[in-house]
């Protein structure tokens, strides 16, 4: 039985969205797959379609690079979403120009009223050199708040290095 929220965070290409698919298909429950990423180069294009074909036809995708509030509040207990990434997401709220402190908050709230299981994948991005320029300064540090916040409140967080998951917080135990 997967746990209200798990929250699985990494590196750039550590595994960690084939670990996160692995938990929703071993679950056993219908497959949904909320992807935020907005393909604006041929890179992420590239990455998307190999995201796609490692799925397979078995899940549900919607594409919300911004509005998930609708497809959480969806959501059943007979289904698995995987919220793949927020990262991304974050990335389109801020070039958006949204405000960062109500979007997350809405997010938060969203994904507690959901009643499917959630799997949530994000960067560790606080890992590495100090950026050059005060927007990506200004990112690394939202995307921290992001991911403290949603560790705080996922019942299961994994950290993924090359491909291996470990558990930081399990509240089933």
């Amino acid at each position: 039985m997967l746990p209200s929220l798990t929250f699985v965070l990494g590196g750039a290409a550590s595994g960690k969205s084939r670990i996160a698919e692995n938990i929703l298909i071993n679950s056993g429950l219908n497959l949904v797959y909320l992807a935020t990423a907005r393909i604006w180069d041929d890179e992420i294009q590239d990455k998307v379609k190999l995201h796609r074909a490692r799925r397979g036809p078995e899940w549900t995708t919607h594409n919300a690079p911004v509005e998930l509030a609708e497809i959480f509040d969806l959501g059943t207990p007979g289904q698995a979403i995987l919220m793949d990434c927020a990262t991304m997401w974050l990335t389109n709220i801020m070039l958006d120009e949204h405000n960062l402190e109500e979007e997350q908050t809405a997010l938060l709230a969203a994904l507690a009223r959901c009643r499917a299981p959630v799997v949530v994948v994000s960067n560790e991005v606080g890992q590495g050199i100090v950026p050059e320029n005060a927007l990506a300064r200004r990112f690394r540090e939202a995307q921290g708040r992001l991911n403290i916040a949603l560790a705080e409140q996922a019942d299961h967080v994994l950290h993924v290095v090359a491909g291996l998951p470990r558990s930081l917080k399990d509240t089933r135990t």
